[in-house]
């Protein structure tokens, strides 16, 4: 019997004693055999239910920017929210509480238990492919942030009245548990990280979490920690997560991420995913027949699940459905208005000379930029969902300044294929934007044939009862003619047809394509592609036929001397997954014609708004960056332009730091993040100053390639990466003089106002140190501020850090009393020799806009 204790908090029926007893019960009803087949999924995204206990099947989704469904690919239309660091970047715990709000009611919209995210990993260095999933470098905004969005999941999030509260009752899953900031091999690789800044950094968010807002499940993460696989981290999941916090949630692996049986069941893991196989099943009964696992810790692991279950309404409600009817659609007006309003919130106004922003109310203006005409609203990886639609700024800013405005492409931006485009081909069968999938068994039968909206499948994941495909077939029409790139994404032979409008074959392309690499992750989610670029007509018809020819991981791996994988890894199961997409994309002008027509068009304008920025190939899941320098030659157009036009500004269409050696060229540089389905019409309305960016940096931006306190991402020879920078994480680290002084500070940003900071002293706030200021809105207009308070301890060897913030809203000329509390969690060490906590005291407090921009120091102590 299970002895798990659940927080009185979080109890919505009956009694804790009454649920406690009805858990034990349901535990104890069932075999071994029973238990541990509830404790391995049984699809890519659902949990087994179990008729004899009252407990129905489970559904996950990926979530940190919408809430995608079942479906790895071409899922249903879902909304696009803006990416994790322009929520954090609003530094509002409100926007991010009405984000995890809304992402519940698409979640109920599609009966979905648990969303999996936040992503509460830190930027540790800005070379990460997968920041953008995350919120930020630091550990305490990323808490704050992270405890928000629980909320408005579980709790739902107060409506617009401010009389009741919207969506609530679905799973929150923070990931990934620990020290998972970088991409590059993470199935293999080892962080290598003190105790102190596993405690003091890494876990802290967690722990803000856990202790603020109570989340329902976490996600161990890919890579070792200190020698120790995560999902095998006794010291972590149980000793500190559930233990020292006391938290009775339910922690479940990675998907594929499970390395070992016994390590696993014994270090903390409870729920091992995806199914229907993995390294549990018959192998943890056999280990508990064994004596190596005891049946209560099996126990334990079904407990949580079952609290888990109960809370989002899949135990214990009598078949009731937890799912609420009339959600709003990604579509719908309300989901538009909250989207585009949100984007704007966290945009930040990093430089705005002589009043560049807002443009103008009158005179033509120029966008220019391939980000500008195909706006990148979303990162690459499992975060992607299929948005019923996604506006351009193009689009956004046409909206707004109508025939003033004209249009420019830029330079290429992109160094691989990308899946054709909807508004670019057709159903040949159908005539609907999108192609037509054929899915075909060994010896060509047909299995199946349907239409599609986007230009990708997977197969062999998320397609349970399905007969797996030994090949796919994707068919489309062009809709326009011209230079095309035509090719393939996906490992396996691929045979393509085009033929001409007369039937007439007009090119034949054959190609074997593999996986480089062992990683399967990387395999996956980063697959091998081809395209060769051919002259076509429109109404040109392509025919790809890939035959599918699994990797064998197992083989791969064996071949990898350096690499030692258990016999029983889920990894191997990853040797089933098919990938096709298809590629057919218009080839536009040549990067010397665009940026020739971007210097006429930004002279005869006089203004010019060039938009550069990166590509879900760069902010990805299963990569990372290698430089921050932007792709392709677009430090040379934005110098182009901003030597032909009178006043140049620059949006940043981009989730993470960029090198910027044009600044002193310019006159404003927004940063938009990757904006959502709305972005287009958000950036406009910064742009034009229908809407203010009150937006603050999360995240320094290095003046240069390797300025940065903690830089490669890339293990060693023996797979480890060294957490070298120990606390002294990002801005932490250049105040000390770690790195040479950032280009932008983390915390820095303009808005439309401006501000004088006064009267600043020390006070008390329920027992704890606080900074109380005078705060005057000098500006000719309503702005919102950001009160950020530091703490630079007075104790040798301790970083600054920032220890609170909060949200100020000042009509013109007012001035207004504002108190900042210290959080007590950033007042404190770890003592690594005692393993205890010690209290700090002494030093100062410093009030900033980024340590860039210190505005009173107080002392204390």
């Amino acid at each position: 019997m299970s002895d798990i204790t659940e927080s009185p908090s979080t109890d919505s029926t009956g009694t804790d004693a009454q649920q406690r007893e009805a858990i034990a019960q349901a535990v104890d009803r069932l075999s071994l055999e029973e238990k541990v087949r509830l404790l391995t999924g049984e699809t890519a995204f659902t949990l087994p239910g179990n008729d004899a206990i009252g407990l129905a099947p489970l559904a996950f989704s990926d979530g940190p920017t919408g809430v995608r469904g079942l479906k790895f690919m071409g899922g249903d239309a879902v909304a696009l929210f803006p990416n994790a660091t322009l929520i954090a970047s609003s530094w509002d715990d409100a926007v991010a509480e009405e984000v995890g709000g809304m992402l519940s009611e698409e979640a109920h919209r599609q009966n979905i238990h648990v969303v999996l995210g936040p992503t509460i990993n830190l930027h540790r260095t800005p070379l990460g492919g997968r920041l953008f999933e995350a919120y930020s470098e630091d550990p305490y905004l990323t808490g704050r942030a992270a405890s928000a969005y629980v909320r408005g999941l579980q709790d739902g999030a107060p409506d617009a009245g401010g009389t009741g509260r919207r969506g609530g009752g679905t799973g929150a899953c923070l990931k990934h548990l620990v020290a998972n900031e970088s991409e590059i091999l993470r199935n293999f690789m080892n962080s290598r990280v003190s105790e102190t800044a596993l405690r003091e950094v890494y876990l802290l968010p967690f722990e803000m979490a856990v202790q603020d807002a109570h989340p329902w499940a976490m996600m161990a993460a890919y890579n070792d920690i200190n020698g120790v696989t995560a999902t095998e981290q006794d010291h972590v999941q149980n000793g500190i997560v559930k233990d020292e916090w006391g938290w009775d949630g339910l922690i479940m692996s990675d998907w594929f991420a499970t390395k070992r049986t016994v390590e696993s069941a014994n270090g903390g893991l409870d729920l091992v995913m995806p199914g229907p196989v993995g390294p549990w099943g018959e192998r943890l009964v056999a280990a508990v027949r064994r004596g190596d696992v005891a049946e209560s810790t099996v126990d334990d692991h079904l407990a949580r699940l079952l609290l888990l279950a109960r809370r989002t309404g899949a135990f214990g409600t009598d078949g009731a459905s937890p799912f609420a009817s009339g959600m709003p659609a990604p579509d719908s007006p309300e989901r538009r208005e909250q989207l585009r309003r949100i984007a704007t919130r966290g945009m930040t106004l990093l430089k705005n000379d002589d009043g560049a922003l807002p443009l103008a109310g009158d005179g033509p203006v120029a966008l220019v930029g391939r980000s500008a005409v195909a706006t990148v609203c979303m990162g690459g990886g499992s975060a992607q969902v299929t948005p019923p639609y996604q506006v351009t700024i193009a689009e956004g800013l046409s909206a707004r300044l109508g025939d003033r405005l004209t249009v420019v492409d830029g330079v290429a931006i992109r160094r691989r294929p990308v899946a054709a485009s909807a508004e670019f081909l057709s159903d040949p069968v159908s005539g609907e934007p999108g192609i037509r999938v054929t899915q075909l068994a060994d010896g060509g039968r047909e299995i199946s044939s349907a239409h599609s909206p986007v230009a990708s499948l997977s197969t062999g994941f998320d397609d349970p009862g399905q007969e797996t495909p030994a090949a796919v077939r994707l068919d489309a029409v062009l809709g326009s003619g011209g230079t095309v790139r035509v090719g393939g994404i996906g490992a396996g032979h691929w045979r393509i047809v085009v033929t001409g409008p007369d039937g007439a074959v007009l090119a034949e392309l054959d190609r074997d394509v593999t996986t480089e690499g062992f990683d399967p992750g990387e395999g996956i989610l980063r697959p091998p592609a081809f395209s060769e670029v051919i002259e076509l007509p429109e109404g040109s018809r392509i025919s790809a036929t890939q035959t599918f020819r699994p990797v064998d991981w197992r083989a791969v791996l064996a071949a990898q001397p350096h690499v030692r994988v258990a016999e029983e890894s889920h990894l191997f199961a990853a040797s089933g997954v098919g990938l096709a997409t298809l590629v057919a994309e218009p080839i536009p002008v040549s990067d010397d014609d665009a940026l020739a027509a971007a210097e006429d068009a930004a002279r005869r304008a006089g203004t010019a708004v060039v938009v550069v920025g990166l590509t879900e190939e760069d902010e990805t899941e299963a990569a990372d960056k290698h430089t921050l320098a932007l792709p392709g030659r677009q430090d040379e157009l934005v110098r182009r332009v901003a030597a032909a036009a009178e006043r140049t500004v620059v949006v940043v269409n981009a989730a993470t730091p960029v090198l910027m050696p044009w600044l002193d060229a310019v006159d404003a540089v927004l940063i938009v993040g990757l904006p959502g389905q709305e972005g287009g019409h958000a950036v406009a309305d910064v742009l034009t100053g229908a809407a203010e960016p009150t937006g603050r940096l999360v995240t320094s931006f290095p003046s240069a390639d390797g300025a940065a306190p903690a830089w490669s991402t890339q293990p060693d020879e023996r797979l480890t990466l060294d957490y070298s920078d120990g606390t002294a994480i990002g801005y932490r680290g250049y105040h000390a003089g770690d790195a040479p002084e950032p280009l932008f500070w983390f915390g820095a940003g303009l808005s439309f106002g401006a501000w004088e900071y006064a009267d600043a002293a020390l006070t008390d706030d329920d027992g704890m140190p606080a900074v109380s200021l005078t705060l005057r809105n000098v500006s000719a207009r309503a702005s919102r501020e950001v009160v950020q308070l530091y703490y630079a301890p007075a104790e040798a060897g301790q970083p600054v850090r920032l220890a609170g913030y909060t949200n100020v809203e000042v009509p013109a000329g007012v001035s207004v009393p504002v108190v900042v509390r210290a959080d007590p969690r950033l007042l404190r060490r770890w003592d690594e020799a005692e393993g205890v906590w010690r209290d700090l005291t002494g030093g100062e407090f410093l009030l900033a806009r980024g340590l860039g921009d210190v505005r009173a120091r107080v002392s204390w102590g």
